[in-house]
């Protein structure tokens, strides 16, 4: 009786958890691989797998839809795919790549993925937003009227950025974009305005150099640095800009400013060209496919200014575009030029020359324009542009004649003290109320008395005198207020006395 009651209860617990299992049938879109090499592979199978679509393969290694072709897809790897073997499963995910976004990413140094890659740990991140988003609707979008200072003279008086705009950095290998953009972030510190810089192809020991300067000079606690170096995949590289650009739209949604470079899209277009040619789409010009204008055009028309309704935020873009032997007609430089707002165009023989940063005024251009700079500049750097550009032109055809009429002279001179000005030491940006005397100055002729050698001490005397001396001059100038006769005059009358001290000091020690 005992052993009949045992297998009574053990067939009724039994019969309970059978109720309990519901057994389900899943099915998993699963295919092989057929051809892995140079960062793309080629699948059979995955009918039904979308275009951008994760699909996994064995190891935890992704890779990005790219080729839905009628007999097999092409994969962009994102990982490194040496522990694969063709006729290995791939399964779809089912969802669209994603970057991490938060604030816990500031003054961190990761990949688009937000692996950390620096010794600050683990992120705890909880948010994560899809890699490629549509740009602000033209209606949500409010006109560019904020400057976005630099620090830098030339560019803050002749070619003045604005917040929301996208303005080219473009030059030839080693003439300065880097550092004039190193130079912009660590102005951007106080002045809530969040940095991402994102590094494309580039070499590990510079981006190390670059978070360091950042680091030493107190400026990584208000940045992001997003990194692709050039070991590795192209797949990495090319999605590595549009991660970057949705950590920076979630500042930007929540009414903050942003400002994010991409240095350099050169690397970028390489990338793509290089996967392109692997996936067998068909070559164009210069061998780059026929969509490369669209990559980069959808990249930077998510760079905006949101209007009020819509968090009011913006998101300023810096991209960078190294030419070579200063072709700005090549394929991808004007490809850039017409997407963006403006250039700023750094010479080479400026750079040989020792004039920096080697802004080339001349070819520099910014289409937004005065209306994003503040008034005092308008008061003293209207005509500067014109008179500048004259100068350079007088300077070259002075070379072929030594008879110059007493005007002619006078722009000259007037000129080479102009560019002795505009010239600007490395981690060093100018508060804008020092900047409008030392321009109130140059083209009010008080610097013509002086050598041109002179002129860097002067600036120094005229920069360290201007907060103490008139600081409530300061104050309105970095408020908007206009520059009105009577500041001007107050600024002169203090330039004057410092260069006269100046002056009797050289006259005192010339015997």
């Amino acid at each position: 009786m005992e052993a009949d009651k045992v297998i009574t209860d053990s067939s009724r617990v039994f019969d309970e958890v059978l109720q309990e299992y519901h057994s389900e049938v899943r099915l998993i879109d699963a295919g092989s691989l057929i051809y892995l090499n140079g960062g793309i592979a080629r699948l059979t199978g995955l009918p039904n797998v979308q275009s951008n679509e994760l699909v996994r393969f064995p190891g935890a290694v992704f890779g990005i839809a790219f080729n839905l072709d009628p007999d097999e897809v092409g994969v962009i790897m994102l990982g490194d795919s040496g522990s694969l073997q063709v006729g290995c499963s791939v399964r779809r995910t089912g969802r669209v790549l994603d970057a991490p976004v938060g604030e816990e990413l500031l003054g961190r140094v990761i990949d688009f993925l937000g692996t950390p890659l620096d010794t600050l740990g683990s992120l705890q991140n909880s948010q994560r937003r899809p890699v490629e988003r549509e740009a602000p609707a033209i209606m949500h979008r409010a006109p560019v009227t904020v400057p976005l200072q630099t620090g830098i003279k030339v560019v803050d008086a002749l070619i003045p950025i604005g917040r929301g705009q996208r303005q080219l950095i473009i030059g030839d290998r080693q003439a300065g974009k880097t550092a004039l953009i190193l130079d912009t972030i660590i102005n951007q510190k106080n002045k809530d305005v969040i940095c991402i810089y994102c590094a494309i192809g580039q070499q590990g020991s510079a981006v190390a150099k670059l978070v360091a300067d950042l680091v030493s000079h107190d400026a990584m606690g208000h940045c992001i640095v997003v990194v692709a170096e050039g070991s590795d995949p192209a797949g990495l590289q090319y999605v590595t800009p549009y991660a970057a650009t949705t950590m920076a739209e979630y500042f930007m949604e929540q009414g903050r400013d942003v400002l994010i470079i991409y240095d350099d899209l050169t690397r970028h277009s390489r990338a793509y060209r290089e996967l392109s040619l692997l996936l067998r789409r068909p070559p164009g010009r210069e061998a780059f496919p026929g969509d490369i204008f669209y990559i980069h055009s959808r990249l930077l028309e998510r760079s905006t200014h949101l209007d009020e309704e819509h968090g009011g935020g913006s998101l300023t873009a810096l991209p960078v575009i190294e030419t070579e032997a200063q072709n700005l007609s090549a394929y991808i430089p004007t490809n850039l030029i017409s997407i963006t707002d403006g250039q700023i165009y750094l010479s080479p023989e400026l750079f040989q020359k020792g004039i920096l940063p080697a802004v080339d005024v001349g070819k520099s251009v910014s289409r937004v324009g005065g209306k994003t700079q503040l008034p005092a500049y308008r008061t003293v750097a209207g005509d500067l542009r014109l008179s500048y550009a004259q100068f350079e032109e007088m300077e070259a055809f002075s070379r072929f004649s030594s008879r110059l009429d007493e005007a002619a002279r006078r722009i000259l001179e007037r000129g080479r003290r102009v560019r002795e000005t505009l010239k600007q030491r490395q981690y060093d940006p100018m508060p804008v109320s020092e900047q409008i005397a030392v321009l109130v100055a140059v083209t009010g002729g008080l610097f013509d008395a002086l050598m041109p050698e002179q002129v860097s001490e002067a600036e120094s005397l005229v920069r360290s005198a201007m907060p103490s001396s008139l600081p409530d001059l300061c104050e309105r100038i970095e408020a908007g207020d206009d520059l009105n006769e009577q500041d001007r005059d107050r600024i002169l009358a203090m330039i004057r006395s410092l260069i006269s001290s100046l002056q009797g000091n050289e006259n005192h020690a010339d015997p």
